[in-house]
C-alpha cells in the first residue's frame, strides 16, 4: 500500500530554507513543500513560485494552523525558533528546527513540556550529525575501537564578516553566537560523551565587526558526567586561521581520531599500532551538495523523520537532547558573566 505524502511548511525560507527544494530529487522522500514563510513579501512571493510552492504567507501563525501541512520546518532566526516551534505545537505539528531550539533555558524547559504534552514528534536538525565524517566516529566508538572516550574537543572557528554582510538579521537582533555557533561544536561532543555536568568558560569579542555588540570569541571547558574532560573553542570574532572550519577530536583509552571538515578526512591512530602511520579516510561530496547547501545532511534527517513517522519511533536528536545542549550554552554565558564554574541544568 502506497504511503500518504507529507506536507511539509517553512518557517524561514530564505538561504537554509531553500535547500527544501531537496525533497523533490532525493528518492524516497515522500514530501511536499506545501507552504513557506518569510519576512519580505516581495522576495517570498518570488522564492515560493519558483520552488512552486502553492501557499506562502508572512504571517506564521497561517502557516501553523494549514490542515495541508503534517510537518512545520523551522529555519527562521535563532532568537524566534521557540517561539515558532511552540506555535507549530501548539497546532499539533511535527517540527524539525535548525540550531539552537531556544536561547533561554525557560523556552527549551517549555519546549520539552510541549511536545510531551502534545505527543507530537521533534528533530532536532543539527547537521553535523549528518555528516559522513560523524557516522564514520561513531562506528569507530560503537564497535570499541575507541575504547572509553577520555578528552574530546571541538572548534568550530568562522569569520563572520561575509556572514553579517549576507544576513544583517544577524546584527540586529543580534545573533548571539553561543547558540548560533558554539552549539553546533557543543552539540556534537554532546553526541558522543553525554550528559555534561559542568563548564567553565571565557570570551571576548573581536571586534571585526564594529556594529555587532556581543562577545563573539568562546572557549569553553566542560567535565561530562562520564567522567570524560572536553574543550569547545567557538571564534567568530577572528580572522579566519589556516585550518578547516569544523574539527572534532576524541581520544580513547585505544585509539585517538581526528574529525576535519573542509577537506573532509578522518585520521585515526590505533594504540595496538604504535609506530604505523595512522589510517587516513577521505569522503568525497555528495550528489546533493552540488546543488543544495547542506544537501546531503538534510536529506538524511528528513528520511530519518521519516522513518520516525512511519515506525512510531522517537528522532534522534529529540526535544530533549537539544535541550541539554542549549542548556550547556547557558551554563557557560553564566561562567562568562560570573568567572565562576557553573552546574549543568540536565533535569528536564
Amino acid at each position: 500500500m502506497k504511503k500518504a505524502k507529507i506536507g511539509l511548511g517553512v518557517i524561514g525560507f530564505g538561504s537554509m530554507g531553500r535547500t527544501l527544494e531537496v525533497v523533490r530529487d532525493a528518492p524516497g522522500l515522500r514530501y511536499e513543500l506545501r507552504a513557506v514563510c518569510g519576512q519580505n513579501p516581495d522576495t517570498l512571493r518570488l522564492r515560493a513560485q519558483q520552488a512552486g510552492v502553492p501557499f506562502w504567507t508572512t504571517d506564521y501563525r497561517e502557516l501553523v494552523a494549514r490542515k495541508d501541512v503534517d510537518v512545520v520546518v523551522v529555519y527562521s532566526p535563532d532568537h524566534l525558533h521557540a517561539q515558532h516551534s511552540l506555535a507549530a505545537i501548539e497546532a499539533g505539528k511535527h517540527v524539525i528546527c535548525g540550531k539552537p531550539n531556544a536561547t533561554t533555558l525557560v523556552e527549551t524547559i517549555e519546549l520539552v513540556k510541549q511536545v510531551r504534552q502534545k505527543g507530537v514528534k521533534y528533530l532536532a536538525a543539527y547537521t553535523l550529525r549528518q555528516d559522513q565524517q560523524y557516522f564514520a566516529a561513531r562506528k569507530f566508538l560503537d564497535d570499541g575501537d575507541l575504547g572509553e572516550l577520555i578528552v574530546l574537543e571541538s572548534h568550530y572557528v568562522h569569520d563572520m564578516r561575509d556572514v553579517y554582510e549576507n544576513t544583517p538579521w544577524r546584527l540586529q537582533a543580534p545573533q548571539d553566537m553561543m547558540y548560533g555557533g558554539c552549539m553546533h561544536a557543543i552539540d556534537i561532543l554532546r553526541a558522543f560523551a553525554g550528559d555534561v555536568d559542568w563548564v567553565h568558560a571565557n570570551g571576548n569579542q573581536g571586534h571585526l565587526t564594529p556594529t555587532y555588540p556581543i562577545v563573539d570569541n568562546f572557549f569553553i571547558n566542560m567535565k561530562f558526567k562520564s567522567g570524560a574532560i572536553g574543550r569547545v573553542s567557538g571564534l567568530y570574532g577572528v580572522v579566519h586561521p589556516p585550518m578547516p572550519m569544523n574539527q572534532i577530536g576524541l581520544y580513547g583509552t585505544r585509539a585517538s581520531l581526528i574529525s576535519e571538515y573542509g577537506p573532509s578526512q578522518l585520521r585515526v591512530v590505533f594504540d595496538k599500532l604504535a609506530g604505523h602511520p595512522p589510517l587516513v579516510t577521505s569522503f568525497n561530496p555528495e550528489p546533493e551538495s552540488r546543488k543544495y547547501w547542506y544537501g546531503p545532511n538534510i536529506v538524511r534527517y528528513l528520511r530519518h523523520f521519516q522513518d520516525c513517522l512511519d515506525t512510531d519511533q522517537e528522532p534522534s536528536p529529540d526535544i530533549l537532547e537539544s535541550s541539554k545542549s542549549v542548556a550547556v550554552g547557558v551554563a557557560a554565558w553564566e561562567s562568562i558573566q560570573t568567572g565562576q564554574v557553573v552546574k549543568v541544568f540536565n533535569d528536564f
